[in-house]
């Protein structure tokens, strides 16, 4: 075996350091703004309504994902010009849901997140008004079968939770337990949860005898970032004595024990998390969200910082760097759907049918690593 020069092993070794830090909190918000202001220049119009297939206003979810990350953004990085465009979304929609104060779709109730952040902010009563209207019709409602899908989580919990803090109403809550509950244990036979495995199916059409191609179970990435993305920031959202806040920490805790090792030498996870072979290579969506979740744990004091942080260094310096183009355009997203196999084959240079979640995950994420201490 050849003997590797000393000084080649030295730069090597430097090389290998230099991988395992996190880039300074300037360079990673400089990096969110790129993104950002891509993003923001592409689609100035914020009411201009979504072709793709069809034609959809902007008041959707992918949006709406857009616009929490852009919120968070704003947190560490307070430019005025955020709140500009999230206000003009939605007085572009009325301040309303795609399908009205009554809709039971998570989907339509994810854009009420930033309604109600940016009420805050404003307290103008329009702001807050359909979809305080639309959670309080689920609130009376018996029926907790409407999160018949895992992403449903992530759009609809934190606006439970939101609204169970402004007003102090522990209903909300309640409600949002049942569903999640129902979700967890009930919904596809015996729930989308598996305690086994510690992860989540996407829906009753992946729960066994379902399996991947190579004979394991499909836990789809993106789909189990939503749950990691709901249980933080309900975490994040709900007082410390808020009923049922244990249970959530406890399945954060246990989906990113899950995690931790299944992620990739280069730092994605693959779209399949227990089948590499299945459409496995870099994915941002997944890889953005386990971040966000892991960072957020960090900060926290409920992740081990010297155990999770690695993965957390190589996550992002993997997104930052093969993700994020020179334009500020996000490569390897993959499109919407609910399995690996969706949108497919992924590429650096590939635009996804929606450029808004991923870059809504991305922003969560690096608004999270700028709030880490040294």
């Amino acid at each position: 075996m050849k003997k590797v020069p000393l000084l080649l092993c030295m730069l090597l070794g430097g090389m290998s350091a230099v991988a395992q830090k996190l880039p300074s909190k300037t360079e990673v918000i400089a990096t969110m703004r790129k993104a950002n202001d891509y993003f923001m220049q592409k689609w100035p119009d914020t009411g201009k309504p979504i072709v793709t297939n069809k034609t959809r206003p902007s008041n959707i979810w992918t949006r709406a994902v857009y616009y929490e990350g852009l919120m968070d953004l704003y947190k560490v990085d307070p430019q005025q010009r955020y709140i500009d465009y999230a206000v003009a979304w939605g007085e572009s929609h009325k301040w309303g849901l795609r399908s009205g104060v009554l809709t039971h779709n998570a989907d339509d109730q994810c854009c009420g997140q930033t309604y109600i952040d940016l009420y805050m902010m404003d307290k103008k009563p329009e702001r807050i008004r359909d979809i305080k209207a639309n959670m309080d019709s689920l609130v009376k409602n018996p029926n907790c079968t409407y999160w018949t899908w895992i992403d449903a989580l992530q759009m609809g919990m934190p606006v439970f939770a939101k609204l169970g803090v402004l007003y102090k109403d522990n209903a909300y809550f309640e409600k949002m337990y049942q569903m999640y509950n129902h979700s967890k244990t009930i919904e596809g036979g015996k729930g989308l949860f598996n305690p086994e495995d510690g992860l989540w199916w996407r829906d009753k059409d992946f729960v066994p005898p379902y399996k991947e191609p190579n004979g394991q179970d499909c836990y789809w990435s993106r789909g189990n970032g939503w749950i990691v993305a709901a249980l933080v920031r309900v975490l994040e959202i709900m007082p410390k004595n808020a009923p049922h806040r244990e249970e959530y920490l406890q399945m954060y805790k246990t989906m990113m024990k899950a995690l931790l090792p299944l992620q990739r030498e280069d730092g994605f996870w693959n779209v399949s998390l227990h089948d590499p072979s299945n459409y496995g290579g870099k994915e941002a969506t997944g890889t953005s969200l386990f971040a966000y979740g892991m960072a957020w744990g960090i900060n926290h004091g409920h992740l081990n910082a010297k155990q999770y942080k690695p993965a957390l260094v190589k996550a992002w310096n993997a997104l930052a760097t093969e993700s994020v183009q020179p334009s500020g355009f996000l490569g390897w997203v993959q499109g919407t759907g609910k399995e690996p196999k969706d949108g497919q084959p992924l590429a650096i240079d590939k635009v996804p049918d929606f450029e808004d979640y991923g870059l809504g995950c991305f922003l969560l994420a690096g608004s999270e690593i700028v709030r880490m201490k040294k």
